[in-house]
């Protein structure tokens, strides 16, 4: 029933979006904020310890987590896990806020950071499934403000864009992103920044450059992106806290503080001027289900052929995460803004970011449908080893010690 009603939203969202349309522009937010008032949240989540149900030793690691969000590296932080393709575990633990010790709850809204890079992935998947973006034609033919040394827009096609196949290095020109400046002004200015290798052959990872997606997919959907998002995929899957820009995070009734150790931070609008790259906000439970969907459980919003086109790998990279994360990993690759690599021997696929004062993890087994998000609202990176040490329960490992606190990680 649930899903029936999703799938006349989605239809009620298409025909509003062509209405207005037809007519003088919108705010780029109006079908969603009307929309947005239809959706109900979920209700009956298993936040205590009598719903969780399977594999998973989730008493145990609840009480580890606990441990966690009460190190002085850190301030909140929401998880949860899925087992099964089912939600089996969602708790919240530490504060928003230092200064005011309000604690984190269900509903407290977080940045995903560079997980955003999935959603992008997916709608350029999507579209180039409905015929309305060719992923194989030169991004210059999209008449992106992105220009590459000798020209190299006019031979990148958009899946290798999508893919990070830039040739820029590493991360090029955030630092001037950062500093304020205008990232389509940046990205123009990319015709003369180093590159670490040519064009389409290897793997670099970006914001600036990447971010010229979103110009290519709004010509594609010919909406906004973050209206094309918020039609195709957060309202048809109930994602009703899910959103775009800073306003989204601050304007929210219940939102995460960025910190830094025991300090508050500044928020900052600088990654969300580039929102295929990082713009996404959300609460937990949104968080998972947008996790759910990309495993393959919402069929009617994501069906499989478009999880292909977005989750297959197109390039190598170098090995991710850092410290021991990076040797227990392994055979790294990228798709269309979507990680791949392997971990004790299974694939996994998703995505990490972090932006100043924020980090969040999509983490899932595509075979099993076991999969775990977390959000936390600090500069703290041990965090990350939260989905492998859930890896590890579900596969009943003993000498899973990702979440020991030991001398080392004081």
């Amino acid at each position: 029933m649930r899903r029936t009603l999703a799938a006349l939203i989605a239809v009620l969202v298409l025909g509003l979006a062509g209405l207005f349309a037809m007519r003088s522009a919108p705010d780029d937010n109006q079908v969603a904020a009307v929309l947005r008032k239809f959706i109900k949240p979920r209700t009956n989540l298993p936040d205590q310890p009598g719903e969780w149900r399977g594999r998973i030793h989730y008493a145990q690691l609840d009480q580890q987590f606990a441990a966690m969000a009460q190190r002085s590296e850190m301030a909140g932080l929401a998880i949860a896990i899925v087992e099964d393709g089912e939600l089996r575990f969602v708790r919240t633990y530490g504060v928003i806020d230092r200064d005011t010790n309000v604690p984190v709850t269900l509903g407290t809204v977080f940045r995903w950071a560079s997980v955003s890079k999935t959603v992008a992935g997916t709608m350029a998947a999507t579209l180039s499934n409905e015929g309305l973006l060719d992923l194989e034609r030169p991004v210059s033919r999209y008449h992106t403000t992105l220009r590459l040394p000798d020209g190299a827009e006019s031979r990148l096609s958009v899946e290798q864009l999508l893919a990070q196949q830039t040739g820029l290095t590493k991360n090029a020109y955030d630092e001037r992103l950062e500093d304020g400046q205008d990232p389509r002004a940046l990205r123009a200015s990319l015709a003369s920044a180093p590159l670490q290798c040519q064009p389409g052959s290897c793997h670099t990872y970006q914001n600036v450059a990447f971010d010229a997606v979103t110009e290519i997919l709004e010509q594609a959907a010919k909406r906004s992106y973050p209206a094309a998002v918020s039609e195709r995929f957060f309202l048809p899957l109930g994602m009703n806290s899910a959103n775009f820009g800073m306003a989204g995070l601050t304007k929210a009734k219940d939102w995460a503080r960025p910190h830094n150790g025991r300090m508050v931070r500044t928020v900052k609008e600088t990654y969300w001027r580039v929102p295929a790259a990082a713009g996404v906000e959300s609460n937990i439970v949104d968080f998972a289900r947008w996790m759910q969907a990309t495993m393959g459980d919402r069929p009617d919003v994501l069906p499989e052929s478009t999880l292909r086109i977005a989750q297959s790998p197109r390039v190598n990279t170098a090995p991710i995460y850092g410290g021991a994360l990076r040797q227990a990993n392994s055979e790294a690759r990228y798709g269309l803004g979507w990680r791949s690599f392997k971990y004790d021997g299974h694939l996994l696929l998703g995505h990490s970011g972090a932006v100043d004062g924020y980090r969040a993890t999509m983490i899932f087994d595509p075979a099993t449908h076991v999969g775990v998000v977390a959000m936390w609202n600090s500069n703290w990176g041990t965090p990350f080893r939260i989905p492998f040490a859930v890896f590890d329960s579900y596969h009943q490992r003993t000498d899973s010690r990702w979440l020991e606190m030991d001398s080392q990680n004081r």
